[in-house]
């Protein structure tokens, strides 16, 4: 049981980390201090989807389910969870393109709108 509720724990880290780096320049918005975390998070982002790396925490809580006597499953985090509920095949590499292009446009929107509060004085 144990093992279950610490891949269930990772679970929620990756999935928190996630939506950090797709939506965190919002919080940026009032924090400002978060920039360069966030800005961080935004390029591992990019880089993991683009070389196709797999983030560390899914090897991790996979091993925690293991450990635990639950199925294991095949690919990647959002291969598993996100795109069985947005896309109907397989991640292929172009969409894994198209997502890092997507996580940079939507970033570049938000930070173009922090940049031009905090030069207007907001």
């Amino acid at each position: 049981m144990i093992y279950r509720i610490a891949a269930d724990s990772i679970l929620l880290l990756h999935l928190a980390f996630t939506l950090f780096t797709v939506l965190g320049g919002l919080l940026v918005l009032r924090h400002r201090f978060l920039l360069g975390v966030h800005l961080a998070a935004v390029f591992w982002g990019v880089v993991v989807e683009w070389a196709d790396w797999g983030c560390p925490l899914t090897p991790f809580e996979k091993f925690l389910r293991e450990r635990g006597d639950e199925a294991g499953y095949a690919g990647g985090f959002i291969e598993h969870y996100v795109t069985l509920l947005l896309y109907p095949d397989h991640l292929t590499t172009e969409l894994r393109y198209l997502l890092g292009m997507a996580l940079i446009a939507v970033n570049m929107i938000i930070y173009g709108y922090v940049f031009l509060a905090r030069r207007r004085g907001e």
